[in-house]
């Protein structure tokens, strides 16, 4: 046995622990105290190696970039219990929903902006689904279209800035939070609008899947809805406008950001009367405990790694990543696969933690622009909560969606988008200047 032999071995043991239902965190470190007893007897390091535990959770722990995380995603969950999402949704339902497809419309375009102001798939998708599918089916939309259109549409948090899996993209890959926030942005709104077109096509082919609302729906005197407009989607649109445009500036960091969102977000809900205890502290009880399954994931994944390294792990992974037949082309072949169907059975922060450090390296090693394929990554995380059967946007839907829907409406709803999100990965990687060109290179 050698370390070329230990250290897949221990690769595929982690697999194999998380594949049987163990939680990822507590199989990461299990499986690195197995292997690093394992290493100790077959001399490969000794005990000392592992001093360095403490001081590399220190690191973790002192990591100001992570600090973005819990303000994101309080941001995001004052601005859904407060109802302003409700609100986003009804106001342009009122605005679209005259028109064939319109209501389809909407959803998209306030996936869009949920995406932009909050950054939390779970909190887009629960609010959407709780609200536009009822009224959607009510108004006979073909049940694959209306929950296709909730689903694809709630995960625009994924790519489109501020979003959280960028936020740990960058600290996993040693990059600019910034950069990948300016890179992610006109792919995450191509997206949309590939998912708009998708809607429009429908509504044109198949006018019966997406019919318009009624007049008694649509009917508000110019000036009611005006003023609905300019009370419900201006205050949040400028609320994102000084988030990331802080950051695009460099003005402020994303964690200097996320705090003035979160600031921001609270200010709106109280301007609108919905601020209390209740709101507040549902808000921080659920940021807290994304924000420590988060913690446990990065402690995990450190202790995997250190032991990895010292089975010589990282070393068989830069010359099997380097020498793939096609150089570039083979790596990022071979990242994509791997990422898409590891999307099918784990979620976004449990790849980004395991498999993004291992591929990071060997894409520097090819001179691969790495906020580029940060962002590449990024769209193709965002299919691992639409690809069944594991897909978390598929069961937070299920969990707010009518009797009538089917899971496995919801497996076909996807499909379609699933094959969207591949022709947008596809195009990024065709055209690098979709994420470049913002960043001047």
């Amino acid at each position: 046995m050698d370390g070329n032999f230990l250290a897949p071995l221990m690769f595929v043991a982690v697999f194999l622990i998380i594949f049987s239902g163990y939680p990822v965190a507590f199989a990461l470190g299990g499986a690195s105290l197995i292997f690093a007893f394992i290493g100790v007897e077959l001399g490969y390091f000794d005990w000392q190696l592992l001093y360095a535990m403490p001081e590399r959770i220190f690191g973790v722990m002192s990591n100001s970039v992570l600090l973005a995380v819990p303000f994101f995603i309080f941001m995001g969950l004052v601005l859904e219990k407060a109802k302003l999402a409700e609100d986003l949704l009804t106001t342009i339902g009122t605005l679209f929903g005259r028109h064939a497809g319109g209501l389809a419309l909407a959803v998209v375009m306030v996936g869009a902006m949920l995406a932009a102001a909050t950054g939390v798939v779970g909190a887009s998708v629960v609010a959407m689904g709780s609200i536009s599918l009822p009224v959607m089916l009510r108004y006979n939309y073909s049940k694959q279209l209306s929950s296709g259109v909730i689903l694809a549409s709630g995960t625009l948090g994924q790519i489109i800035p501020p979003s959280i899996v960028l936020v740990v993209l960058a600290d996993q890959m040693g990059i600019s939070v910034g950069d990948l926030f300016v890179g992610g942005l006109v792919p995450g709104l191509m997206l949309a609008g590939m998912y708009a077109l998708y809607v429009v096509g429908v509504a044109t082919v198949k006018p019966s899947a997406a019919p318009a609302l009624p007049p008694e729906m649509t009917d508000v005197a110019l000036r009611v809805l005006l003023r609905r407009v300019a009370v419900v989607l201006m205050p949040p649109l400028l609320l994102i406008l000084i988030v990331l445009g802080s950051i695009f500036a460099g003005v402020a960091t994303p964690t200097e950001a996320g705090a003035i969102g979160s600031v921001g977000a609270i200010l709106l809900a109280a301007a609108r009367g919905r601020v209390n205890w209740g709101v507040l502290r549902d808000a921080c009880r659920d940021t807290t405990k994304l924000t420590t399954m988060v913690m446990f994931l990065l402690i995990g994944s450190t202790a995997f790694a250190l032991v990895f390294r010292g089975l010589y792990g990282d070393v068989w992974i830069e010359n099997l990543l380097t020498n793939l037949p096609g150089g570039t082309v083979g790596l990022l072949v071979v990242a994509n696969l791997t990422i898409f169907v590891l999307g099918f059975f784990l979620d976004f922060f449990e790849i980004a933690f395991i498999i993004i450090p291992l591929l990071a390296p060997a894409a520097s090693l090819l001179g691969i622009d790495l906020v580029w394929f940060g962002v590449m990554i990024g769209m193709n995380l965002q299919t691992s909560f639409l690809t069944p059967p594991f897909g978390f946007a598929l069961f937070y839907l299920r969990g707010v969606a009518p009797a009538s829907v089917k899971t496995t409406d919801l497996y076909r709803a996807v499909v379609p988008f699933i094959a969207i999100q591949a022709l947008g990965l596809l195009a990024i990687i065709l055209w690098p200047q979709l994420v470049t060109g913002l960043l001047g290179r």
